[in-house]
């Protein structure tokens, strides 16, 4: 079985999610006044990163624990129905060249997957429409049908990334010489290194060096 990775921000989404996020709880008709708690929270790591004394995972982390400490007490449908809202702002900014290539991907009969750092039910949100198999984001933990936002999740990014894919993908014989992955900057290294053909999409300056050096595909 080939397979065909998709990462989402900055490759089949223009754009990148959590500045969308931002903005929808900061503009919220009936949120609004949870963006002070998170912007509070979120300062912190995020002044500690530029100053090189917090790792931009790290930071990464922070930051969306903390969107999910704004949205304390909302029930899974709450939650679920929120991020359908984000959703439709953000149809019109796929990357209309690789949409066209999952899809191309599909009739040639490789097994789709989205792999990113979003939480998974708004991934599942904005890709209705698409043809993917399995899609891998970061889960969102319940207690009794109420975020649980103290639980501490597990951020998809980086190395954790190409573990799930494995752990997705168990007892599969996968033909990685003939598949495919899709990413944008440097920390989509560990994906794009899986398969035989990696394909750079608007690659942030260090993966266009590395897709260089190696004669990668640039979209």
């Amino acid at each position: 079985m080939r397979v065909a990775i998709f990462d989402f921000d900055g490759t089949l989404y223009s754009k990148e999610t959590f500045k969308v996020m931002m903005e929808h709880l900061k503009n919220h008709p009936i949120h609004s006044k949870r963006y002070r708690q998170f912007y509070r929270a979120i300062m912190p790591p995020y002044i500690g990163s530029k100053l090189k004394l917090v790792s931009v995972k790290k930071m990464r982390e922070s930051s969306v624990q903390a969107y999910l400490a704004a949205l304390e007490s909302f029930t899974q449908t709450e939650l679920d129905s929120y991020f359908r809202e984000i959703a439709d702002k953000m149809h019109g900014d796929f990357n209309p060249n690789v949409v066209e290539r999952l899809k191309r991907h599909v009739q040639n009969e490789d097994y789709v997957m989205l792999v990113s750092g979003a939480f998974t039910p708004l991934l599942h949100a904005v890709t209705e429409k698409l043809p993917i198999g399995t899609i891998i984001g970061t889960d969102i933990p319940y207690q009794a049908d109420i975020l649980d936002h103290q639980a501490k999740i597990s951020h998809i990014q980086g190395p954790l990334k190409t573990e799930k894919i494995h752990e997705a993908l168990a007892g599969q014989d996968i033909d990685w010489a003939n598949s495919f992955a899709y990413g944008d900057s440097l920390s989509d290294l560990p994906v794009l290194e899986l398969v035989g053909h990696p394909v750079a999409v608007q690659p942030e300056p260090r993966l266009l060096t590395v897709a260089k050096e190696r004669k990668w595909e640039i979209l």
